[in-house]
């Protein structure tokens, strides 16, 4: 159900808009979760390294699909507060017809240099047939990834974060079943994993597929109606490219830091998949609630409503707060509890630990820095965004890792996140306090 987000209750309607992102987003996380909980449980420490090994390469080859799939996101957002549904309908089946050819090509990619990638990161040996193993086939099911997500992308510019929801809870469902029937009663290692995977993400894109084709009014999906507009497909590119490159700039310094990390022996790395896990569902409400918030101001902008704009600025940095600290405070006190869910080594658990309560006393920041990114998002200026999250990574977290470990052992690579987001919070609200992104809107 798509939603006008620029009349009615500012905080309600972000929060409204923000919960079946956030669920969504849980549940899509909680299969990766399972999948390290039984591969960690049910084969080994060995084998929960190598799964979690393999997703900073992953979201690598993902990162600058997913930017550019924001950008068609803000775009459909200003052109649907704007009222021009011939663009809305364009935009998406370029940005379909693009995702297609892009998936293709990076599943070649990802099948062909597995095991090339995992020896620049200096895996260590004994993980190495694994990790491989799990990539190519992960990679396999990369057309239903993009497909999915880019469906998804279309109907949150649309203000519809409600249907996404429902793709992603059969998804996992089917997941979690088949990682235990394929790991725990057939035996097939950490390929029966993958399988499970790539099998989910199809049922996702083909209900997606199913949604859009029968019960949407503004866009169906057919696919002898799809034309590419070269025009919209740059504008988008000008939007998306930079935060595009911003997420593929994260990835490889997640590669960099994986790198340090894998220097440590097979203990360090498993602790670090598992706490990892943890991290990235604690930071999805910061995460979901800057997409929202993304989503209300392109519609708000589009609609000419700044002072709404300025309201869902200050309730999104709020709402996030609160939750922060909590999931904070949980990670502190029960950080053990969390992370023998994933193995029963206690050298493993002790590691995550002291990862989780670094890093999770500095979830606060976390969220403010992305809510500051969100609104120059929704207003289409990409640019400074990404420039800034280059600082805050390649000048600060990846040389701080290198420098931080020599002197504090792994703990030191673990205070270079928290150093990280301390810059970047403070250079996105000293560019917010600018007002210039508001000079960056399409209509």
């Amino acid at each position: 159900m798509k939603v006008d987000l620029t009349q009615g209750h500012v905080g309600k309607q972000i929060f409204m808009f923000t919960l079946p992102l956030l669920v969504g987003n849980v549940f899509q996380q909680a299969y990766n979760m399972i999948d390290s909980i039984i591969v960690g449980r049910y084969i080994g420490k060995e084998a929960l390294a190598a799964v979690g090994a393999s997703f900073p390469i992953i979201f690598l080859m993902i990162s600058l699909i997913i930017g550019v799939a924001t950008g068609a996101t803000i775009m459909i957002a200003q052109f649907y507060g704007a009222k021009q549904y011939d663009k809305v309908k364009l935009i998406n089946s370029t940005l379909m017809i693009f995702l297609m050819v892009t998936a293709i090509i990076t599943s070649f990619i990802g099948i062909g240099l597995a095991e090339q990638i995992f020896r620049l990161i200096q895996l260590p040996e004994e993980l190495i047939p694994q990790a491989v193993a799990y990539l190519r086939i992960y990679m396999l099911g990369m057309i239903f990834f993009f497909g999915y997500n880019g469906i998804a992308a279309v109907l949150r510019g649309l203000g519809d974060s409600k249907t996404p929801l429902y793709f992603l809870v059969l998804s996992t469902i089917i997941n979690i079943a088949l990682d235990y029937v394929f790991v725990v009663w057939l035996g097939y290692g950490v390929e029966g994993t993958a399988v499970a995977t790539v099998i989910s993400q199809a049922a996702a894109f083909f209900s997606a597929i199913a949604y859009l084709r029968y019960k949407d009014d503004i866009i169906r999906f057919k696919i002898t109606d799809f034309k590419f507009s070269r025009t919209l497909y740059i504008q988008s590119m000008k939007i998306g490219l930079p935060s595009g490159l911003q997420t593929t700039f994260v990835a490889l310094g997640m590669m960099a830091v994986l790198g340090i990390v894998n220097t440590f022996g097979t203990d360090v790395v498993a602790a670090y998949s598992a706490a990892i896990r943890l991290d990235a569902i604690a930071t999805l409400p910061a995460m979901n609630f800057s997409a929202a918030l993304a989503t209300f101001v392109g519609q708000n902008i589009g609609a000419g409503k700044m002072d709404r704009v300025k309201a869902g600025y200050k309730a999104t940095l709020f709402m996030s707060s609160i939750i922060s600290v909590s999931i904070s405070i949980v990670f502190y006190f029960f950080g053990t509890q969390l992370m023998g869910l994933f193995t029963t080594n206690q050298n493993v658990i002790d590691i995550g630990v002291e990862y989780l309560v670094i890093v999770s006393s500095f979830y606060i920041l976390f969220s403010a820095m992305f809510t500051n990114h969100a609104v120059m998002r929704g207003a289409g200026d990409t640019l400074i965004p990404m420039f800034i999250t280059l600082i805050a990574l390649w000048v600060v977290r990846v040389p701080a890792s290198v420098f931080l470990s020599k002197a504090m052992g792994v703990d030191g690579i673990w205070w270079s996140l928290p150093l990280a987001w301390v810059i970047g919070f403070v250079l996105t609200y000293i560019y917010y306090r600018t007002g210039r992104w508001k000079k960056k809107k399409l209509v």
